[in-house]
């Protein structure tokens, strides 16, 4: 038997019995390792992430070099890449479509993404996992020379076990690689391969010291018709944020292109514009991850109302010049403050608007109900279980067909049982 055989028999090509036990065997031993290899080097991706975050407030003057990075990132990606780059949209092409993903990607996205933090550019760090993820597993498909089919299933494991190790939510990320890529309809083949590589590299980065993070909600109330519904009203609003956070990125990003043709001039640009408004807010909370305002929602603090706002505004400033980094968490922070925010003004538990703000926000920008709600559950716990459940089927309807990533398609409408096979707004 040659190497071609060989390989259709261990990738299930073959449709009987035994070929399907050898199938199971076959993926789980591909999934194991790449949950080991995306684990290794996402875990030492957060770590160094995490070093150059404290690095950088512990010395404040990195902030002036903004529009350095910038500039320093796109000489990067035009020398080393040298083809158009569209960040977690381009993993999401190559699982539709079977679009090139070159695997120099992963290196590249993790030098760029700890530059930019270093320097001070608000962005997230799951959105580069996805794509370090997906160059990985789409390299290892290569190598191993499977087909476009199977070469996606590895992809979506890859991006899987990164966003696994690093955001510590293994349930959610098995759920959200399958998910993310077409909405309506879920790759239900690529599950088990998914779960083991997500468990695998969850339990290499905690090993590692890794720690996912955990919010408390010190006090959950009952749910009554008069909670629901606030909570529905609040999902709406959501809903709408969402909107209004993925036509910033898109239409300031297009904006941008067609007036700075020079991408060196828009990088000098767009890194200045994040300096200078730094400045002016007189604040470093909206810059990097913002993880520590993310937690202080939790603890009690006055979250001013304009806050999500800012993160808004900054967050678009920071990725559509150049920097790369990713957008969920900047998603969060901007559910957990406006849920703050929110809650305070109103005298309804800011915590627990807080939590529903980060679901349904994420659910409004990435149009995945189920891994929503498991981040929610991951997070925060299963007992406010009617308010994230709620918050999420709204937010879901709400928000339409507008999206972080266009080369998602929504394959089936969200308001009739119509095929419609349309990309996000």
């Amino acid at each position: 038997m040659n190497y071609t055989e060989f390989k259709e028999r261990f990738f299930h090509k073959v449709d009987h019995n035994g070929q399907r036990a050898l199938s199971v065997i076959s993926w789980t031993i591909a999934a194991i390792f790449i949950g080991i290899v995306v684990g290794l080097f996402a875990t030492a991706f957060g770590l160094s992430m995490r070093y150059v975050i404290g690095f950088r407030e512990s010395h404040t003057y990195l902030i002036y070099l903004l529009p350095v990075g910038a500039v320093v990132i796109t000489f990067m990606y035009k020398q080393i890449l040298k083809v158009k780059d569209s960040g977690t949209n381009t993993v999401i092409a190559a699982i539709q479509s079977d679009e090139r993903l070159p695997f120099r990607l992963a290196p590249l996205i993790f030098v760029a993404t700890l530059l930019t933090h270093l320097v001070g550019g608000s962005a997230g760090r799951e959105g580069a996992a996805l794509q370090m993820g997906g160059a990985i597993g789409n390299g290892i498909g290569r190598v191993l020379k499977l087909n476009s089919t199977n070469k996606k299933t590895m992809i979506m494991c890859g991006m899987s076990a990164a966003f696994s190790a690093l955001f510590g939510t293994p349930m959610a990320a098995a759920i959200f690689s399958m998910e993310v890529v077409s909405v309506g309809i879920m790759h239900y083949a690529a599950l088990v391969p998914c779960v083991i590589s997500s468990l695998i590299a969850r339990y290499i980065a905690a090993h590692f010291g890794l720690t996912s993070e955990i919010y408390k909600i010190p006090d959950i109330p009952a749910f009554t018709i008069k909670s629901a519904i606030l909570i529905c009203i609040f999902a709406i609003v959501c809903g709408l944020a969402s909107i209004l956070f993925c036509t910033m990125l898109h239409k300031y990003e297009e904006f941008l292109s067609k007036k700075l043709t020079n991408p060196y001039i828009k990088a000098l640009i767009g890194g200045t514009s994040v300096l200078l408004l730094t400045l002016i807010v007189g604040t470093t909370d909206y810059n990097s991850t913002g993880t520590a305002v993310i937690a202080a929602c939790f603890t009690g603090a006055k979250i001013s109302l304009f806050a999500f706002l800012l993160k808004m505004i900054f967050t678009t400033l920071t990725l559509s010049c150049g920097y790369k980094g990713g957008e969920i968490v900047p998603t969060l922070f901007i559910g957990a403050t406006l849920g703050a925010a929110i809650g305070g003004t109103f005298n309804v538990s800011p915590e627990l608007l807080a939590a529903v703000g980060m679901g349904a926000l994420f659910c409004g920008v990435t149009n995945c109900p189920i891994s929503s709600l498991l981040i929610c559950f991951e997070l925060f716990g299963y007992e406010p279980m009617p308010y994230f459940l709620l918050a999420v089927a709204f937010s879901y309807w709400v928000s339409g067909y507008s999206g972080l990533y266009r080369a998602q398609k929504i394959v089936y409408s969200k308001y009739r049982s119509n095929y419609i096979d349309k990309h996000t707004l």
